[in-house]
């Protein structure tokens, strides 16, 4: 189980409060307005943003670690590949940050490359690839790293609605089979509704308590109706 108590993130003029837990093994959407604090809610969790209050993973401590000892892989709207490395480096960095891979290395970035349908495209340049593409490979190096929570900020904003839908239904599937537990941030209420089983939703610098999806659709807040609109509801 993932444990927000009390966290309190303060930047400048704006701050995010949160008090709740999150159920493990499940994916649990952030929804809420452009500029509430989705993103940053991650970077806080990640490691990459300051705060007050504590953060518990699976019972133990870990506020105080830094980010590349959480147990956590980030996987941004834009996919940070390095441009001068190829397919199979930039996913291989999920192994070593060295690229210093063993042959049994080599195979899981092949294997992981695969999966994620970049068969055969290992040797390319990120600039060879579409978007949909590059956003495969950013996530092929996040399965490697094997970390049992995943923090997805918008990851496939930019693609369209059908491969959008495919990606979403390729890390639901991933994520069931690794037995991980997912944080996917999101402006689009479908994609709450297809794979998250539980919303937090983020308005007037709180982060809410985590609702069954299918309920907090069906019995908006009277602040969840203004963001959604009539067409989502």
């Amino acid at each position: 189980m993932l444990e927000l108590k009390n966290l309190h993130i303060t930047q400048n003029d704006f701050s995010l409060a949160a008090n709740f837990s999150i159920t493990p093994d499940q994916t649990t959407a952030i929804i809420g307005p452009s500029g509430g604090g989705k993103s940053t809610l991650l970077l806080a969790l990640a490691g990459f943003i300051p705060f007050t209050g504590r953060l518990r993973w699976r019972g133990a401590g870990i506020s105080s670690l830094p980010p590349a000892e959480r147990p956590v892989s980030m996987l941004f709207q834009e996919h940070n590949l390095f441009p001068h490395l190829t397919i199979r480096q930039n996913t291989g960095l999920g192994l070593s940050p060295g690229l210093k891979l063993s042959a049994t290395q080599n195979t899981q970035v092949e294997a992981a490359l695969e999966r994620v349908g970049l068969a055969g495209r290992g040797p390319d340049l990120p600039g060879a690839l579409s978007g949909g593409q590059r956003q495969r490979a950013a996530l092929a190096r996040a399965l490697l790293r094997q970390k049992p929570l995943w923090l997805l900020d918008e990851p496939f904003a930019a693609l369209g609605p059908a491969l959008r839908q495919d990606m979403l239904a390729l890390v639901e599937e991933i994520r069931a089979e690794q037995n991980a537990t997912l944080l996917l941030v999101t402006h689009n209420p479908e994609d709450a509704k297809r794979i998250a089983l539980d919303c937090v939703f983020v308005d007037e610098n709180q982060a809410r308590p985590p609702v069954n999806s299918r309920e907090l659709f069906a019995n908006p807040t009277p602040a969840l109706k203004a963001y959604l609109g009539d067409l989502h509801l």
